[in-house]
């Protein structure tokens, strides 16, 4: 008797243990869990009967039913980064782009009926898109340009992500590279350039030093030649002054004519102000009444 309540208290231990797991077990068959930003769609027999949206537990009696079936759509703003994208520009470059995109689903109906499998869809449809786009660009237009490009592809995109029901938001191209090989010749390429580049400014440089050159001589010649004209003038006026004192003319004549018989020897013309004329332009003086010997 003693043995029979034991074995009926440690059954009613056990049943008393699983009871809650059980009835848990059975409200999660008989309920559906709805999460914040997730619609859940129920179909039977491949119909839809209804669109949950609200988050919390909702009843559903059939929920264990085979011929009921459940589609949980997030709608949530979802990132995918699509890399590798291959692309010849127009000279026949392989590029390599990553396509960044951000989005969200907009009507979990057509995302989950209007197309068999959306992401994959959307990978081919934006990869084709980013080769139409910039397979007439130019590896240089397409890493300048990579915004404007960027734009036009999610344009030209939108209606049929529209019609999946998905929203796109944004679109990136980044990541822009070339093979090794293509890359070391664009180098080359790049610093015979830069060469030419260097040798057009040096020659330039050159050019417009020699330019100058040429200018400054031509102001110097005109402003010697300009002296020089004015020299007889000057060398007149300075001879009408000095007949003005027949006695400092007659010395000058003089001196003058001594440093013909003597070149060798130095004549000194001393005696002038500092406001007169200087000695050395004195001794180049040539007299107008001056002969030879």
């Amino acid at each position: 008797m003693t043995l029979n309540d034991d074995a009926l208290l440690f059954i009613g231990f056990v049943l008393g243990g699983s009871t809650p797991p059980i009835l848990a077990a059975i409200y999660r068959l008989l309920n559906v869990m709805v999460d914040e930003r997730e619609v859940v769609l129920v179909s039977r027999f491949g119909k839809l009967v209804n669109t949950i949206d609200k988050p919390g537990w909702h009843f559903m009696l059939d929920r264990w039913m085979p011929w009921a079936q459940i589609h949980r759509v997030s709608t949530k703003r979802e990132f995918r980064t699509i890399a590798g994208v291959v692309v010849n520009d127009a000279r026949g470059t392989t590029v390599t782009v990553d396509v960044f995109l951000e989005f969200r689903i907009l009507d979990p109906f057509k995302a989950t009926f209007s197309v068999v499998d959306w992401e994959r869809a959307l990978t081919s449809l934006v990869s084709h898109s980013v080769t139409s786009a910039l397979g007439n660009r130019q590896f240089e237009a397409i890493l300048s340009d990579r915004s404007s490009l960027a734009d036009s592809v999610r344009r030209e995109i939108t209606e049929e992500t529209e019609r999946w029901g998905i929203g796109l938001e944004r679109l990136m191209i980044r990541g822009v590279t070339v093979l090794p090989e293509v890359s070391h010749e664009m180098m080359r390429s790049v610093a015979a350039r830069i060469e030419r580049w260097k040798a057009d400014i040096e020659e330039d440089g050159r050019q417009r030093v020699a330019l100058l050159e040429a200018r400054t001589s031509l102001e110097i010649a005109k402003l010697v030649a300009e002296a020089r004209s004015q020299y007889p003038a000057a060398m007149g006026r300075a001879f009408s002054r000095l007949k003005a004192t027949p006695a400092v003319c007659k010395a000058y004549n003089e001196l003058y004519e001594l440093s013909l018989l003597h070149p060798q020897r130095t004549v000194a013309f001393v005696g002038f102000d500092n406001d007169e004329m200087r000695a050395t332009d004195a001794a180049m003086i040539v007299p107008p009444n001056a002969t030879s010997p």
